[in-house]
């Protein structure tokens, strides 16, 4: 009985500590491929940047670094609201608007990903 308690807290807890690392991986990798990209760049103007973020694999890139981050920064701010929030319902509604933010910090992020290379 004192076993099944503990069994699904220990997986949930165990998922976002699996989650955090996987998405800080993925992270450090695309962070890697940024920087690496942008020391071979010839020069940062306007011009550059759009011809950068125009291509298939550089768009697709920044826009999973962009998704990544996001999902990266929702999930420690989960903690911290968790950890620091003890009023149940100050605590959901706290849950709620940071993932309400990050949604939307994403959704601008890719919008502004898709714009420097495919719009107008």
């Amino acid at each position: 009985m004192h076993r099944r308690i503990l069994v699904p807290a220990l997986s949930s807890a165990t998922g976002h500590f699996i989650a955090q690392r996987v998405s800080a991986v993925v992270l450090a990798v695309l962070g890697v491929w940024l920087v690496c990209s942008l020391i071979g760049m010839d020069s940062f103007e306007h011009g550059s940047m759009r011809a950068f973020a125009a291509t298939p694999l550089n768009s697709g890139l920044l826009a999973l670094l962009s998704v990544s981050m996001a999902y990266h920064s929702y999930l420690g701010v989960e903690v911290v609201i968790d950890d620091y929030v003890h009023l149940p319902r100050l605590n959901s509604m706290a849950q709620l608007l940071s993932r309400a933010a990050h949604l939307v910090l994403a959704l601008v992020a890719l919008h502004a990903t898709y714009q420097l290379g495919f719009g107008t």
